[in-house]
């Protein structure tokens, strides 16, 4: 069997698990998925967190102490996940020296809820950098318009950021403008440049999941021809657009300070039509210095059969815009799906943080000390 994990590391695409859990360290499966499943990174979110905490077993002896100390539900949750994300970046270190910093990353999520505010996120963001205390963190903040200016400000600071919640081509190229102009305040401010990285998570079968939807319902020979197309050409835009950018005197100026690239990031890689290959979404976007963030059941479907060919990316982009554009002219418009998609996704991950915060008062609660 021909090992597909290690041809895509070799093309030039860093494999992360989308996924993490207390049992997942504790068991040594982490550990065992970087050095058999070339795993070179970790990503999580707040639903990861919540489903970890809610369904896990491995936390009752923290929330016990948590419990005792009588602790808010907050500050609760942000001491069992920094410890997770603290225990996987010191599992992941090797990988991290070893790369000179690119990969061995784990990225944890400021509070959703502050999504459309620029000066908490920053301020999150450094506690969060602070509470972890791992040079192999990443931070990860949303795309949001707040967003934006917190991305340019927590990089100025020398913190390394993930961007999150991408599904728009303008918006992408706005994140990237965040980041050099981040970058420029570092070196302004005399920071090392080289200790500073950035990974942008740009969306995909989200981005189908909604238009085939859309497709469905026109019905007609057109739409059902379109289906399938959109997130992956969307996709290949994005890595054209990025091309671009790394390629501009901006960057060049930066680039000469031993700046790091903002690599791009595929989120959203399970496939969410049983109609698709289950490996559609990482065989198609195989291109130089990307990373793919994998649930584990499509890091096994790549393991099994996934077909690894080469840059499927590269050269594709007049196809990639005559599938957007023939989305376009069946009445879908791209900008009102990709607005809705980032609404969704931070609500999505706000519900989610929401469920935490009731779950886990519930166990503080029932492992609340008697009184005297």
């Amino acid at each position: 069997m021909t090992d597909a994990l290690k041809r895509l590391s070799e093309e030039g695409v860093a494999i992360w698990l989308d996924d993490l859990s207390r049992k997942r360290i504790t068991s040594g499966n982490l550990a065992e998925l970087i050095d058999q499943q070339h795993v070179v990174g970790v990503t999580t979110n707040p639903s990861i967190f919540q489903k970890a905490i809610s369904q896990g077993d491995g936390y009752d002896q923290q929330l016990s102490d948590l419990a005792a100390r009588r602790v808010t539900v907050e500050e609760a949750i942000r001491m069992i996940t920094t410890a997770d994300v603290r225990d996987a970046a010191d599992i992941l270190r090797p990988v991290f020296d070893a790369t000179q910093g690119q990969d061995g990353r784990v990225s944890i999520e400021v509070d959703p809820r502050l999504a459309h505010n620029t000066k908490s996120t920053v301020a999150e963001a450094k506690q969060l950098a602070w509470l972890v205390d791992r040079p192999n963190t990443l931070i990860k903040i949303p795309a949001t318009m707040a967003g934006l200016p917190a991305i340019t400000e927590t990089i100025a600071r020398g913190i390394s950021v993930n961007v999150t919640l991408i599904f728009s081509l303008e918006r992408y190229r706005l994140v990237m403008d965040a980041y050099l102009s981040g970058l420029e305040k570092a070196k302004a401010a005399g920071l090392d440049l080289s200790k500073i990285h950035s990974v942008a998570s740009f969306f995909v079968s989200r981005v189908d999941a909604e238009i085939d939807k859309r497709l469905d319902a026109l019905g007609t020979d057109e739409a059902k021809a379109a289906r399938g197309k959109a997130g992956l050409a969307n996709a290949r835009l994005a890595y054209q657009a990025y091309e671009e950018v790394f390629s501009s005197d901006r960057w060049a100026a930066l680039d000469k300070a031993q700046a790091n690239k903002q690599r791009p990031l595929w989120a959203s890689t399970g496939v969410k039509d049983p109609a698709y290959k289950d490996t559609l979404y990482v065989e198609d976007l195989v291109a130089p210095n990307t990373v793919n963030t994998m649930p584990e059941a499509t890091l096994f479907a790549t393991e099994d059969h996934g077909n690894i060919t080469g840059d499927t990316v590269t050269g594709t982009y007049e196809q990639a815009r005559a599938e957007l554009d023939a989305v376009e002219k069946l009445g879908i418009s791209y900008d009102e799906v990709v607005q809705l998609l980032e609404d969704e996704g931070v609500e999505k991950f706000e519900g989610a943080w929401n469920d935490l915060l009731k779950s886990t008062e519930a166990e503080l609660q029932r492992l609340a000390p008697s009184e005297g």
